[in-house]
């Protein structure tokens, strides 16, 4: 490319068709914007999905694009990364689609650690088929599913990527575009795979779910904004902080100006530090929570396979050729 690219670039002629005020036309918003100011090639690029109101994701950005089946959108960009490993592949997927039907297929695309870029949309419900209750959905939630109050313990996201070993977690918010566009700046510069939990509101069955930390009048006092080798600090004017209780084995919230050397500094690599501040919901925690970076799975594939890093260029070639193995 000659030319650097706007954010207006990867958007196509197609008519966005969420619901009006829906939290999916800043994510779209944000990851346009994102792709422009890292140098992204359209030609380069490529946007898998499953199925629901975040799988429209393709016919919005100026890429290439894959709308899927229900929760196997890792498994197809998992061929197309090894079918291409120089192409950037991003994943769409939202709670449902992605934790439900498709969680088998997300446990072995973090395990992997194959380098895909995959942005879970979490609105803690079923959109696109009219409002049932999601695996992320809290206990109590009502809905067509569960009338009287949902029962079932919800899923975290953060605790099942890491369980799974995922390298990378990141958290972004459907309110705050600037800092979700640097989160997804962090997660293509990662070589495996990156998993972002993006909050996202849904206006129409779930509306306000997460107002208790998104409302800009309290972002200040709700919102833990992470940066590797920073003080966790938040609260108007930096005034608290998080410190480690070792009592209690757990975080806790204190007086930042009074006991500054008591703040902990954040380390991407801690992973023991990450699950608590996963499971933080006084503040809640954003930006890059884990990152610790290890051999990508299609870097490990080509380094054992007969062809190393040279792709063949038909069905024929690949059936044929010297990436099939000869068993005796």
């Amino acid at each position: 490319m000659s030319a650097k690219l706007t954010p207006k670039d990867f958007a196509t002629s197609q008519e966005v068709r969420w619901c009006p005020g829906c939290g999916d036309y800043a994510i779209l918003k944000a990851v346009q914007k994102a792709l422009a100011e890292v140098g992204a090639d359209p030609a380069n690029t490529a946007f898998i999905s499953g199925i629901g109101c975040a799988s429209r994701f393709p016919y919005y950005v100026e890429t290439y694009g894959f709308h899927t089946i229900h929760g196997r959108a890792p498994s197809i960009a998992t061929g197309l990364k090894l079918a291409n490993p120089d192409l950037d592949v991003w994943v769409v997927t939202g709670d449902g689609d992605g934790l439900s039907i498709g969680g088998n297929h997300l446990v072995h695309a973090l395990r992997r650690n194959i380098g895909l870029k995959i942005l879970l949309f979490n609105n803690e419900i079923y959109g696109l088929t009219k409002g049932q209750y999601s695996p992320t959905s809290r206990a109590g939630t009502t809905s067509p599913s569960s009338p009287r109050g949902s029962v079932v313990a919800p899923i975290s996201p953060g605790q099942f990527a890491l369980g799974c070993g995922a390298r990378f977690f990141a958290r972004g918010v459907d309110t705050d575009k600037a800092g979700m566009a640097s989160v997804l700046q962090e997660a293509h510069a990662f070589t495996g795979a990156s998993l972002v939990e993006i909050f996202q509101n849904c206006i129409v069955y779930n509306e306000d779910v997460f107002t208790d930390f998104t409302d800009r009048k309290n972002a200040a006092e709700t919102q833990l904004h992470l940066q590797h080798g920073q003080p966790m600090l938040f609260g108007e004017n930096n005034s608290k902080g998080i410190r480690f209780n070792p009592d209690t084995w757990s975080l806790e919230v204190i007086d930042a100006t009074a006991s500054p050397d008591e703040v902990l500094v954040h380390n991407e690599r801690n992973a023991a530090v990450a699950r608590m501040l996963i499971d933080l919901q006084g503040p809640v925690a954003l930006g890059v929570i884990y990152r610790d970076p290890a051999e990508s799975f299609e870097a490990a594939f080509y380094a054992q396979h007969p062809t190393g890093m040279r792709r063949t260029q038909s069905v024929r070639d690949i059936i044929r050729g010297p990436s099939s193995w000869t068993v005796d």
